[in-house]
């Protein structure tokens, strides 16, 4: 039988209520990542993943500068996945569609984990993010982000004064 990250986990299991056949790959195309987790990085500037998400990671992950102001973090296939479709029906020779490739290559970082789970955040996307010491990992549905734990907390309390707001602009769903 295959096993995730050194042995960890088997490839198959998301938890107690996974809702994936036992045959489903684990290359995070089809799992949900969900719920936040407060981290502490250490001198290295190393993360350690959660270690429900491990085995979705186990064939590498992308690490992203994010449109926000935190780390985006993919499996390849969901991230190729996303640059392609906001690229797709723009003219490759465009400066649009150049300035868009050059934002999410130049700014994304192919990493494994290593044998405890952990990835070590490049300097660049720390910066990016305002990320120091004290982090939260948030599960965003096809991928996850870190964020520097007092932005999460502004950010949280953002959506909260403007949920409201957002739900009712959407309408009522037919």
């Amino acid at each position: 039988m295959r096993t995730g990250v050194a042995g960890l986990l088997p490839l198959r299991h998301f938890g107690p209520n996974c809702i994936f056949p036992a045959t489903a790959p684990a290359t995070g195309a089809n799992m949900a990542f969900r719920g936040h987790y407060e981290h502490t990085l250490d001198a290295k500037h190393r993360l350690s993943i959660p270690a429900r998400f491990r085995a979705a990671y186990s064939s590498g992950l992308v690490l992203a500068k994010d449109l926000d102001a935190c780390i985006s973090v993919w499996t390849p296939e969901a991230h190729e996945d996303t640059v392609e479709r906001a690229l797709a029906g723009r003219n490759p020779f465009s400066a649009e569609y150049k300035q868009l490739q050059r934002r999410f290559q130049a700014h994304s970082f192919d990493i494994d984990l290593d044998s405890a789970g952990r990835v070590t955040l490049p300097p660049p996307l720390l910066t990016h993010a305002g990320v120091e010491k004290e982090v939260v990992v948030a599960g965003v549905g096809d991928h996850l982000e870190v964020w520097g734990r007092e932005r999460w907390q502004e950010e949280q309390e953002s959506l909260e004064a403007s949920i409201g707001e957002v739900t009712r602009s959407l309408g009522n769903p037919s």
